[in-house]
This record gives structure tokens, C-alpha cells and sequence, in this order.
């Protein structure tokens, strides 16, 4: 089974968040798992996420919405079919009051349009509730590294159930 971890990070916040994620998803074993960064073009695999059971996107909060270079994505990038795979997301924000929710609503909005099954494990898995998705602000990335590594994981098993 593959899960893709797709986000956008100029800065290396939300890239450091993937990393976690990354590490919560590989807990669960049997899962080959690839970040890739859309700032940096030649990484973004489209065979790979093609062949994805999931994809997990992130992007850093911008003007309370998601980040140009990931709208631009959802918009016109055809290399490779959504519909059908496990979606989650998250975010990264300067400040609480930055619009991580707002970004992460968008990213999941656009996921429903290209035919993805969302998911974020709300509260179905227990405490810490996850509702939308995981976010973390600019001063406390290490401070959330336990959340979004169990939000790797809960998606990973997720992923697992519906397609292994």
C-alpha cells in the first residue's frame, strides 16, 4: 500500500509537520509512504500518487486560506486521477487566529471535488480529537509533533481497513 503526503512549505514548517506524519503513517507498517513538496516541482511523483490508496495535503495558511501554489495545483494539474483515495489534510499558521481551519476546509472541499473520500478521524478515534485535520503554528511545531505523527497513523489505519 502507498500513501502520498502532498503540501506546500517555502518556509520548512509545513514540511517539518509532513515529516511527522510520515512517521506516524510508517507505525503502522506495510505502507510505503512519500513526501513531496509542490515548491520544488521535480518531487512531486505523479505515478506514486496515482497508484496512492491515500493522500494527505498540506498547506500553510495564507490571507485565512490555502496557499496559491496549491489552489493553482487543484486547479490545473490533470497528471493524475484523485477520485477514489483516502483525502486528509492539515495546516501550519503564523498565528491562532490565522485561518488554519479555513485552509484546511478548502483543501477538503477541493478533495470532494475531485472525487476523494475524506477523513480526519473527528471523534470517532478518541482523544485528542482531530476534527478537520491537525494544525500547527510557527512557535509550537515540536510542540505538536505527537498529534500529527497520531494523525498519520490514524489515517494510515484508516487506508489499511478500506483497501488492504
Amino acid at each position: 500500500m502507498k500513501i502520498t503526503v502532498l503540501y506546500v512549505s517555502v518556509t520548512g514548517n509545513t514540511e517539518k509537520m509532513a515529516g511527522y506524519i510520515q512517521q506516524g503513517i510508517e507505525e503502522v507498517g506495510c505502507i510505503e509512504v512519500k513526501l513531496m513538496n509542490l515548491v520544488q516541482e521535480d518531487t512531486v511523483d505523479y505515478e506514486f500518487v496515482e497508484d496512492s490508496q491515500a493522500v494527505i495535503i498540506g498547506t500553510p495558511a495564507y490571507a485565512a486560506d490555502l496557499s496559491w501554489q496549491l489552489k493553482k495545483w487543484f486547479d490545473t494539474d490533470w497528471n493524475c486521477s484523485l477520485a477514489g483515495k483516502l483525502g486528509a489534510a492539515f495546516a501550519t499558521a503564523n498565528c491562532l487566529h490565522g485561518g488554519a481551519d479555513r485552509a484546511i476546509s478548502s483543501v477538503l472541499s477541493h478533495m470532494l471535488v475531485k472525487g476523494m473520500l475524506v477523513y480526519s478521524s473527528g471523534m470517532g478515534c478518541g482523544r485528542p480529537f482531530i476534527h478537520l485535520g491537525p494544525v500547527a503554528l510557527r512557535d509550537d511545531l515540536e510542540g505538536k509533533e505527537d498529534l500529527f505523527q497520531l494523525f498519520g497513523r490514524r489515517v494510515a489505519e484508516k487506508a489499511v481497513e478500506l483497501f488492504h
